[in-house]
């Protein structure tokens, strides 16, 4: 829990800044014009700035926040509730986001907790948002996650002009929720649900789908991941990543990249993977990371799956990818096919006037020969 207790503490201040135009243009929020500050209730699990709520089964409660506009303007703000899910980068995300809900999600945090959809605040004033939040009639093990966000209505219209780049600005504070009825950790579970060629970024990756099945969070984990060319032996990637975290009932996508420049084969591969999960001295598990340095952790998973690329699936990726240069003309097998024909067709459109020609010279050679017999 401490390294959600941190990661949930940074996303209580976190700015989403969003650029609009202006290619590798960096932008910075100078400050929000409004400030959210939880009121926590007693049943509080722990001292933290996000709401950990214990709660008996069908128990319903109110919660309140506190939203302050220290500035000389009306400031609106939207509010939204959302369930907990994990990106490509092994962050947990507690603001509305696309990406799809896994389909062990049993509980989804919006079906039981409400919030206005939007509040003004007047020039130099505060206001209380009161949340409604339900726990599930049944028992429930684990941890129902999720967030609150606060974002400033048409925050997106104030931008800053130059040279023709606009750059827009979003700001949200987002406070995590969540609600448990036993504070008896639940043990994550890992599977590997597919092996995929994809992109990221308009850039070539074999993506693993990983999938934390249960109601707890699997934190500290480090993903060693390789995949080796079985119709191509010389192929092989390997990625390793460390410091990665799942909510509890998610998947996502951990990207295996090809490198730049490198173009996906069609063929057969092999992926092996080891996840570690749970940093501790106690831990029964030990690898080396990157730096040499043995760490031991309370999980380990291990995979092994063999997977087909098609050569029309490496084709489209390929032409896809950014960071391929085209291949020159004369290396392009569809040219020389396309040669190949043209020239079967000449031939054959040859072929066919010459035999025309000959059978019709044949012809008015007998019809010769019959005119002088007679």
């Amino acid at each position: 829990m401490r390294n959600l207790k941190k990661c949930l503490q940074v996303m209580m201040v976190m700015v989403t800044v969003m650029m609009m135009g202006g290619l590798g243009q960096v932008v910075r929020a100078n400050e929000f014009n409004f400030s959210v500050t939880p009121i926590l209730p007693e049943n509080q699990i722990g001292k933290s700035g996000y709401f950990n709520l214990k709660m008996a089964p069908g128990q319903s409660q109110e919660l309140t926040l506190t939203l302050t506009n220290s500035t000389e303007r009306t400031v609106v703000v939207e509010e939204t509730i959302a369930s907990a899910t994990t990106n490509i980068n092994g962050v947990i995300e507690y603001s509305p986001n696309d990406i799809k809900h896994d389909k062990t999600l049993k509980y989804n945090i919006t079906d039981y907790a409400k919030i206005p959809a939007e509040i003004t605040l007047a020039p130099n004033s505060s206001q209380q948002v009161k949340v409604e939040v339900t726990m599930p009639n049944e028992s429930v093990s684990g941890v129902i996650a999720g967030g609150i966000t606060f974002k400033e209505k048409d925050s997106d219209t104030a931008s800053s002009k130059s040279k023709g780049i606009s750059i827009q600005n979003k700001y949200a504070y987002v406070v995590g929720l969540l609600m448990q009825q036993d504070t008896t950790p639940v043990a994550p579970d890992l599977k590997l649900t597919s092996v995929l060629p994809g992109q990221v970024n308009y850039r070539n990756v074999i993506n693993a789908n990983l999938q934390n099945p249960n109601s707890g969070y699997l934190n500290q984990m480090y993903v060693k991941a390789t995949v080796k060319g079985l119709s191509n032996t010389k192929l092989s990637y390997t990625v390793d990543k460390e410091m990665m975290q799942m909510a509890p009932n998610t998947n996502f996508d951990y990207p295996i990249s090809i490198g730049e420049g490198n173009r996906i084969a069609a063929g057969k591969y092999r992926l092996t993977m080891t996840v570690y999960g749970q940093k501790s001295d106690t831990g029964q598990y030990t690898c080396q990371d990157a730096q040499g340095k043995t760490q031991k952790f309370e999980y380990q998973w291990q995979f092994t799956q063999d997977f087909t690329i098609s050569g029309e699936t490496a084709r489209k990726l390929n032409a896809k990818d950014v960071t391929i240069k085209p291949e020159p003309w004369y290396q392009n097998w569809t040219i020389w096919v396309g040669a190949l024909l043209l020239l079967l067709a000449l031939f054959f459109i040859f072929f066919i006037l010459w035999k025309r020609r000959r059978d019709d010279g044949e012809n008015n050679g007998d019809k010769n020969v019959t005119k002088t017999v007679n």
